[in-house]
């Protein structure tokens, strides 16, 4: 063989060495099937508590929901409409409401106190929702974000530098829908037949915001009017997974087209405020609103429209019981405060958490999700200690001992209240395992709502 021949030989040797490493680089393809198997991080089914945070100017007119522009220009609603024509000027727009999202009292460092009190291990903040203003100063658009117009500030990066060292991991909202983008309205008329809605302005802002603040999650939402091969789903997630300076611990959702909910991305949203009622084959999420009428701050709501910290207890007990996580959203006000009402409910939170974390976080669902003889009574399970399980009981016994029905016949060495010295009575019963409370006075309790008794299995 020729010296010539020899040196071509040694070359495509190189070549074939080089395709085949990057091939095995490439673990993930931009396929469903390839995508769908890769594993939830494990530091979110530990987490099992998160704070969502819906920011954004539609938080100035603070009335409707964060949907305002929508309700009001979109598909219109009567009230908002009113609204309109009664307190603002006959050329006023959505846009004008803009200049006045000042963000003037926003203290990261006050949020951070808030969301690290609340117990909260993770949260995830919105970097744009479908009216396109963005909370960063972002490249891919001028003039309708938040370095340009409003708040004059980079509102996403200064939270994340604040919870720098809390042990608080920084997940971002991204919506892919605007409604009145004239780009992707374009697209719609032509039968999504034209992607530069997708590979102009979604492609750039989502590696945008990636590669910039590096987010531990990357909750995708609206883009339930096309298609997953529209938004070309699988080949960014193939370069999340793969490339990205995230890939190997970033979380991402099912939302990344109109077939993939509850059934292909990460994990399982499958609509808001879901619950399946019955443990799922793949990681799922409960994201809820403190207030049952909207995401967003709204100046209309009415003190009824806020869960009562017994039933955000209840949904939180109820969610991780059924090995779900619970995502609980907050909407702050325009001149970035968290209202009252929420700090509140976050507290309160926080304080029931210190004592019953251990029956919520880095725990399993049990064989029993709801006890049989009461549907007041929950169970978890310890992941770490195989023997462990937890009863949370959403009200202290009337007569001061409870029969857990999901017991019976399962023999158990030991039981204790969480946050409590005080000594269990506890024996095996026809109908299953008798627990003697002790007399305890108000200061003596553990905590005021819900109670979580830890029983160790013989």
């Amino acid at each position: 063989m020729s010296k010539s021949a020899l040196k071509i030989s040694f070359l495509l040797c190189l070549l074939c060495i080089f395709v085949v490493t990057l091939t095995e680089s490439q673990k993930y393809k931009p396929t469903w099937e390839s995508i769908d198997s890769r594993p939830i991080p494990e530091w979110y089914d530990d987490a099992k508590i998160g704070m969502f945070i819906t920011w954004g100017v539609y938080s100035v007119p603070s009335m409707s929901s964060e949907w305002f522009w929508w309700f009001w220009k979109g598909q219109p609603q009567s009230y908002i409409v009113d609204f309109m024509k009664k307190y603002y000027p006959p050329k006023w727009t959505y846009a004008d409401f803009a200049k006045d999202f000042r963000a003037e009292f926003y203290n990261p460092k006050k949020w951070r106190d808030i969301i690290v009190s609340s117990g909260a291990k993770y949260i995830v903040f919105t970097s744009k929702h479908s009216d396109g203003y963005s909370l960063y100063p972002t490249n891919v658009t001028y003039q309708w974000n938040s370095r340009d117009v409003g708040a004059k500030r980079d509102l996403i990066g200064d939270l994340q530098v604040a919870l720098k060292g809390s042990g608080v991991r920084f997940g971002l909202y991204h919506a892919m829908i605007e409604w009145f983008n004239p780009i992707w309205l374009a697209d719609q008329r032509n039968n999504l037949t034209t992607q530069h809605y997708v590979k102009d302005y979604i492609f750039p802002q989502l590696r945008e915001i990636i590669n910039t603040y590096k987010p531990d999650m990357l909750w995708n939402d609206a883009g339930w009017l096309a298609p997953s091969w529209y938004w070309n789903a699988t080949v960014f997630l193939a370069w999340l997974y793969n490339e990205s300076p995230v890939k190997d611990y970033i979380l991402t959702n099912d939302r990344w087209g109109s077939d993939c909910f509850c059934k292909h991305g990460g994990v399982w949203t499958c609509s808001d405020r879901f619950h399946p009622g019955h443990v799922m084959p793949h990681k799922w999420v409960n994201a809820m609103t403190i207030d049952k009428g909207s995401w967003g701050y709204r100046r209309n709501a009415d003190l009824r429209d806020f869960y009562t910290i017994e039933e955000l207890l209840k949904e939180v007990i109820y969610t991780i019981s059924f090995g779900g996580n619970i995502l609980i959203n907050v909407g702050p006000t325009s001149w970035g405060t968290l209202a009252p009402i929420y700090e509140e409910r976050f507290g309160q939170l926080g304080s029931w958490l210190k004592v019953n974390g251990e029956a919520i976080y880095k725990t399993t669902p049990w064989i029993h999700q709801n006890d049989t003889l009461s549907n007041r009574v929950w169970y978890t399970a310890s992941k770490k200690d195989k023997s462990t399980i937890y009863s949370l009981l959403l009200d202290w016994p009337v007569d001061n001992e409870v029969t857990l029905g999901a017991l019976k016949d399962i023999p158990v060495s030991n039981v204790t209240l969480l946050g409590s010295e005080a000594v269990m009575k506890f024996s095996q019963e026809s109908a299953g395992l008798r627990v003697v409370f002790p007399y305890l006075n108000i200061r003596q309790m553990p905590c005021l709502w819900a109670w979580s008794l830890k029983i160790s299995l013989q």
